[in-house]
């Protein structure tokens, strides 16, 4: 297949090129910036891409988007957050919808942060967006790319957890704290963080690349979501290091402003309902099997 793939650089889409070319597919990066060699141009500032090398696609994930997790969100910050992901989404859309010959699926990267703050609550797919700024974001990223799903694409928005990596996203931050004995759990532990490894968020996005029966919103998370207090205790223990001490949830506010709120103390229990539907086998169910395997 020829794919292109876009935000290549990211945690995710570094891990999928690769296996994507083993699997001798035919990789496009879409770059911002000046193009090289086989490379597709798209420039969100001035509203272009190059349309004539999207032609004769099969398939597009697109990634890219402002990282939301460095740094406070200042009212700059939180445009970028939008506009990379909105704007950004809706450009590459109108592109392939104009295509004479549209590649057959799109995947969408889009995040749990649809959900909100929903203490228990399980959510599949079918649950409704939740209240504040990234599910406000999250809505209007999935709604960007129905200029493909009007063109007769087949759009897959998949709604990525906790990415474990030991090369970037939340655990490699949090990993000098704990492995120097200094890790804890955030405000009251009970939040759940809906999570997924590396390996397994890579397989199912190429899952969806394959699965002609998946559209629309799929949770991109393991099967088993823990809580905050869980997620801690098992890090120290596949460390061996005491987690003794808490952070309290005035001091994540007082450091991280807003994002506390959205990242760290919003508790999101995350079902892959339609992954599971779909026969995908993830290779990590449980955290601390996840953890070993990356930290061990």
């Amino acid at each position: 297949m020829k794919i292109a793939v876009s935000g290549s650089r990211g945690l995710v889409g570094s891990a999928l090129l690769p296996l994507l070319e083993r699997a001798s597919h035919e990789v496009h990066r879409l770059v911002r910036g000046i193009p090289a060699g086989d490379d597709i141009g798209w420039d969100l500032k001035t509203g272009e891409i190059e349309h004539e090398k999207l032609a004769g696609l099969d398939a597009v994930v697109h990634l890219a988007g402002e990282g939301i997790a460095e740094g406070r969100w200042t009212a700059a910050k939180k445009a970028r957050i939008r506009d990379s992901r909105v704007n950004g989404t809706r450009l590459v859309c109108e592109g392939l919808a104009k295509l004479e010959r549209k590649p057959s699926v799109l995947v969408c990267a889009s995040a749990i942060g649809y959900y909100g703050d929903r203490g228990d609550e399980k959510c599949d797919e079918s649950a409704p967006p939740g209240v504040g700024f990234l599910p406000d974001v999250c809505t209007a990223w999935e709604d960007a790319t129905l200029p493909a799903v009007h063109a007769g694409i087949r759009v897959v928005n998949l709604r990525i957890g906790v990415v474990l990596s030991t090369r970037g996203g939340a655990l490699s931050k949090m990993l000098l704290h704990f492995k120097l004995g200094l890790g804890g759990i955030v405000g009251d532990g009970k939040q759940y963080w809906s999570w997924i490894s590396l390996d397994d968020v890579v397989q199912a996005t190429v899952h969806c690349i394959d699965a002609d029966g998946i559209r629309g919103p799929v949770n991109g998370v393991a099967p088993n979501a823990v809580t905050n207090r869980e997620f801690t205790k098992t890090l120290g223990r596949v460390l061996r290091r005491p987690t003794l001490f808490p952070m309290p949830a005035f001091a994540a506010r007082l450091a991280l402003g807003e994002t506390a709120d959205a990242l760290l103390l919003c508790s999101a229990h995350v079902v892959p309902h339609v992954l599971q539907e779909s026969g995908f086998q993830f290779q990590h169910e449980d955290l601390e099997s996840a953890l070993m395997q990356l930290l061990r």
